[in-house]
């Protein structure tokens, strides 16, 4: 992945960064460290604007994460209830978490994106259920935007300070991003042995 994502991000600059924050938030193996990370770094050889880095950056993660939007608003609220009810097991879900995660969009929707915007992994799922649970586009993209320009702003700082290459960013950016994936693994698998549904 190193070898490409440098030569992309020095030959379409700030298109790239965009294109490459989108389709992080798409596919989320192309890491948003690692690319922003580098713009920092580019930042601080005079390659890019750290504030426009930072914009067109969060404007990719708003096109990304727009697009998973979209499809949680095509789903039917009363199908994801059908379908938990009988699937609910391995999810580790009952109609009633269904509906205080529905009840918690529609009042603190905006609170919740913004603070997912920097939690690995969660970042992107958590615009399906905004999408899902009806939380209008305005506040989607206001807190999208915020919460993405601030992990963002993060990333860059931090490659700016690093001023080091694609392996040095690499060697602080894999261990954490395995150690969220095993993290949130061995949750799923406690909550699965443990979990019991509640009665509606």
């Amino acid at each position: 992945m190193s070898e490409w994502i440098p030569d992309f991000i020095e030959q379409g600059g700030y298109l790239a960064i965009a294109l490459l924050m989108a389709a992080e938030n798409i596919f989320p193996p192309i890491p948003s460290e690692l690319i922003m990370g580098l713009g920092g770094v580019a930042v601080g050889h005079g390659g890019f604007s750290a504030p426009l880095l930072v914009l067109v950056g969060s404007l990719g993660s708003l096109a990304g994460n727009y697009m998973w939007f979209m499809i949680g608003r095509h789903w039917d609220e009363d199908d994801v209830r059908n379908f938990v009810r009988k699937h609910g097991r391995w999810l580790t879900l009952d109609v009633r978490s269904v509906n205080r995660i529905d009840a918690t969009f529609d009042n603190h929707g905006e609170w919740v994106v913004f603070f997912a915007r920097c939690i690995p992994n969660i970042r992107t799922l958590i615009s399906v259920p905004a999408g899902l649970f009806g939380m209008s586009h305005k506040r989607f993209i206001l807190a999208t935007l915020a919460g993405a320009s601030v992990w963002n702003s993060a990333l860059v700082f931090a490659g700016y300070q690093l001023q080091q290459n694609v392996d040095e960013i690499e060697k602080y950016v894999g261990p954490v991003s395995i150690g969220v994936i095993v993290l949130a693994i061995v949750i799923y698998i406690w909550r699965v042995i443990f979990w019991r549904p509640k009665e509606e």
